[in-house]
């Protein structure tokens, strides 16, 4: 690899702000939450479930939690032995969220233990209730452009995108993932905003050339640091949607280059860091914008949510 000059090594990409426009949406939602309690006496509920021990899965579900008490919204949580649940169980506890007209949204944690039938779970949810955006009837009327809960993180990079003034109508944007999660449904919100949209997989030949061909790039596959500075377009907008732990102090280095020694401390003091789908020493050297991990569309994901929820909460009970 050749070595960057010093007038490329002083070029950085400018940080796309999740944290900023997270905040943004939770200050929203929190007004609107206050004023539908003043006006009309009501209070939003999300019922969360949590079933297991996986060490993400209680931290994304704890900081849900701390976010509805931020934001005003009454929480419920119910964690769940992984040996004692079957999907039968689980399934008629969510019959039980679905009857209840407090409850405003219901959100099982994913991924579910072995044995436990996800897509069954998924579906079992009302789609009135479903704060997540995953029922298939939330998607088909994502799809066919009618009022739908969208799914939180493909929902939260529109709203970056627009918030930090990223034009999307027009735009070539490519989709690295195809997953039912986050790639699908953020390339079809691409597309209704006009975007000429590719969505890229592990069968796609010559990634690269397709990539650089990207305006907004947005990359949600799960491996550390793949994407590098040869799939960018110079002055592209980055989206990285991963999150990964990574525990070898070489690694480290490799990926953060000069920014290495912060991460090299939180390796130490945690025994892991965190870094994206994307490589973070070579991509910030070529695009434009570049979203941090931590700090990018995770904060985001959460502030959705809290936004579903407040929806779910006025078309169930104001009837809009």
């Amino acid at each position: 690899m050749e070595t960057a000059t010093q007038g490329e090594e002083s070029a950085r990409a400018q940080k796309l702000d999740g944290a900023r426009v997270a905040a943004a949406i939770k200050r929203e939602v929190a007004e609107e939450i206050e004023g539908l309690r003043r006006e009309h006496g009501i209070t939003p509920r999300l019922v969360t479930v949590l079933v297991g021990e996986d060490p993400a899965s209680t931290v994304y579900v704890r900081n849900k939690i701390r976010t509805c008490e931020e934001l005003g919204i009454a929480s419920e949580h119910h964690h769940l032995d992984a040996g004692k649940t079957t999907t039968a169980s689980l399934l008629e506890m969510i019959s039980s969220f679905n009857g209840r007209e407090d409850v405003d949204g219901v959100l099982v944690q994913l991924p579910l233990p072995a044995g436990v039938e996800e897509s069954r779970v998924i579906e079992a949810i009302s789609p009135e209730k479903d704060v997540d955006g995953f029922h298939p009837v939330n998607i088909g009327r994502m799809i066919q452009r009618r009022p739908a809960l969208l799914p939180c993180t493909p929902a939260g990079i529109i709203e970056l995108l627009e918030r930090e003034g990223v034009e999307i109508s027009g735009a070539r944007a490519c989709v690295v993932g195809r997953s039912q999660i986050v790639g699908r449904p953020v390339a079809e919100l691409l597309l209704q905003h006009d975007a000429t949209v590719t969505v890229c997989h592990s069968r796609t030949r010559d990634l690269p050339s397709v990539t650089r061909q990207a305006d907004i790039l947005v990359v949600a596959i799960g491996r550390a640091g793949f994407i590098r500075g040869e799939h960018v377009k110079p002055g592209a907008t980055v989206v990285d949607v991963g999150m990964n732990r990574v525990t070898d102090e070489e690694e480290v280095r490799e990926l953060f280059g000069a920014g290495a020694e912060r991460r090299l401390k939180t390796l130490k003091e945690r025994g892991y860091t965190l870094v994206g789908d994307v490589h973070p020493a070579e991509v910030e050297r070529v695009a434009g914008r570049l979203t941090p991990v931590p700090g990018g569309v995770g904060l985001l994901t959460v502030a959705m949510l809290m936004k579903n929820t407040l929806t779910a909460a006025r078309r169930r009970r104001l009837v809009e």
